[in-house]
């Protein structure tokens, strides 16, 4: 027969003391506290297992279940920047990207080209619905917001672009 473990005889020990395990004892609440941490401790093998041998697999939805047992085991409702749920959340990141698995934060490098391309996909999709519902309204400044946030993501701008499509549009409706 299996020994209980050390948790669980302290757990026994203080509800007897305390006439029996009931709602908001400590006993209940020692239970509940090693209950999470043996939630997460399960979360973190299975996930962590996941990212060691199959990295490109890892989903948010692994993610998102391994960082909601360790913030329960945790008592804090976003766990560390260094954590392995953290490490998780990158990856699956990485993965919806298909960007290359790296469990480790990303470089500099790394960070500013993900900023510079969110930065341009937003204009695009701010202007490039303006251009669709009311070109009339796009500005010289909308044009050039764009060249820039295109120059930046992509070191360069593409002939026939959003950029250069926003900046004819902007140029005729100064003309008028």
């Amino acid at each position: 027969m299996a020994q209980p473990t050390p948790s669980f005889q302290i757990i026994s020990e203080t509800a007897r003391q305390e006439g029996g395990p009931h709602k908001g004892s400590n006993a209940a609440h020692m239970q509940s506290e090693v209950g999470k941490t043996m939630n997460f401790e399960q979360a973190a093998q299975e996930v962590g297992s996941k990212m060691q041998t199959d990295p490109s697999s890892v989903t948010k939805e692994d993610a998102d279940y391994l960082k909601s047992r360790e913030a329960r085991a945790m008592g804090q409702a976003q766990p560390p920047k260094d954590s392995i749920s953290a490490d998780a959340q990158r990856l699956a990141s990485a993965n919806e990207r298909g960007v290359p698995a790296s469990t480790g934060p990303l470089s500099p490098e790394e960070q500013s080209h993900l900023t510079k391309e969110k930065n341009f996909q937003q204009a695009a999709a701010e202007v490039g619905s303006k251009m669709a519902t009311n070109p009339a309204s796009v500005t010289k400044e909308d044009g050039d917001l764009l060249h820039s946030r295109e120059q930046r993501a992509h070191g360069t701008t593409d002939k026939g672009g959003i950029a250069s499509q926003a900046q004819s549009l902007a140029a005729e409706n100064e003309g008028k």
